[in-house]
């Protein structure tokens, strides 16, 4: 196994965090601003680009941070690793409330696609690259998932979906469709496409995008129900939309009134 072996245990329902076990000399990577805590005797290091190893030249390096900026993840990883002879813990926190979803890529072929910016952390040896869309169409219109995560190696890795997830195996030829958004991942022999929603009315009035993700098995998908996107969203609509001197102003009025 060329990954670091860890254990873990995801705590929490709505807004969880995932907790990782380390042997001495064991380490995990994590992206930047997930680091919830950890014990004593685990060094942290920031590396750049993924720190899948110690002897690549800088600029393997740097083009390793590119793609990762591509995803739109940070140009460094931060590493956290245990220095002492006894287990310890480190945790990582979910950006916003959904869930952690550990995946064994071992199980996968080693390789799993998913949403940019839904990577947490993984076990050393777990690289993260760049998964472009194979239809240009889809390139154009996909938006958010247009430019991909790809996740190789034999280890755990984990990645964060925004309200809960379900977990579909597509049979050979098997079609689903899902809104563009709510992908999470999904194995790497699973046909990718982009189509426009048929029907002026559906355009019009259904208050979805123009386009919907048609996922064509065999394969796994793993789909959200409430991506970041659609939440920012709603709390955009929702904040008001006046400037500070203006609502100030309101108050003042309604005082009066």
């Amino acid at each position: 196994m060329r990954s670091h072996e860890i254990d873990y245990r995801i705590v929490g329902d709505d807004i969880q965090f995932v907790v990782l076990g380390l042997d001495q000399d064991e380490t995990v990577i994590a992206e930047a601003g997930s680091f919830m805590m950890m014990d004593e005797g685990i060094r942290m290091d920031t590396v750049l680009g993924d720190a899948s190893g110690e002897n690549k030249g800088f600029g393997s390096k740097l083009l390793s941070a590119g793609k990762r900026l591509i995803t739109g993840e940070s140009l460094f990883v931060t590493t956290f690793t245990n220095e002492l002879e006894e287990l310890k813990k480190v945790a990582f926190a979910a950006p916003y409330p959904g869930k952690i979803l550990p995946l064994d890529l071992s199980e996968y072929n080693e390789k799993i696609i998913c949403q940019r910016d839904s990577f947490l952390c993984a076990a050393k040896g777990v690289t993260v690259g760049v998964e472009l869309t194979k239809k240009l169409r889809a390139g154009f219109f996909a938006g958010e998932s247009f430019v991909l995560q790809r996740l190789e190696g034999d280890g755990l890795a984990f990645i964060h979906a925004g309200g809960a997830i379900v977990k579909r195996e597509l049979k050979p030829g098997e079609v689903l469709k899902i809104d563009t958004g709510c992908l999470v991942a999904m194995t790497q022999d699973v046909e990718y496409s982009i189509e426009m929603v048929s029907g002026i009315k559906s355009i019009a009035f259904s208050g979805n995008g123009l386009f919907n993700t048609t996922l064509t098995g065999p394969g796994t998908v793993w789909i959200q129900s409430m991506p970041f996107s659609r939440l920012a969203g709603r709390i955009y609509a929702a904040a008001p939309q006046s400037s500070s001197s203006s609502s100030n102003g309101g108050i003042l009025n309604e005082l009066l009134d």
